[in-house]
């Protein structure tokens, strides 16, 4: 495995930089550890799937910084990100990455809000009398 590896995930509109490397397991997100900065415990397990499915859960660490979107978004463009930077460290593991989807970026964002209208799709009540 090489030394540190660099590697950027994007989710909606939040964005993840992390850097993994060979370690003990800790996973650190803007300065501060997993379990603090995302208290919910289905966020922690999306987080660390890429480790999971390539059997590093215990061998890797991960620092990362997240800025953007909210607390699901940033959870998504992390998992992205961790994908991302474990292809670069071995390429061996692009097959069962890309098997569970790992690797695609998830390009579905907000539909924007329409002139004439209350929201991306719903109308203003309509009145025939």
């Amino acid at each position: 495995m090489a030394a540190t590896q660099y590697a950027t995930g994007k989710r909606k509109y939040a964005i993840a930089r992390a850097w993994v490397s060979a370690g003990n397991g800790a996973i650190v997100v803007n300065t501060r550890p997993l379990a603090q900065y995302f208290p919910r415990p289905s966020l922690q397990s999306l987080i660390q799937f890429p480790l999971e499915v390539t059997g590093l859960a215990g061998k890797c660490d991960v620092k990362a910084t997240l800025c953007g979107g909210g607390t699901t978004g940033q959870a998504g463009a992390l998992r992205h990100a961790i994908a991302k930077a474990l292809v670069t460290m071995n390429p061996a593991l692009r097959e069962p990455l890309k098997k569970e989807g790992l690797l695609t970026r998830d390009s579905r964002v907000k539909e924007r809000k329409k002139y004439g209208q209350k929201g991306a799709r719903k109308r203003f009540q309509f009145s025939k009398r």
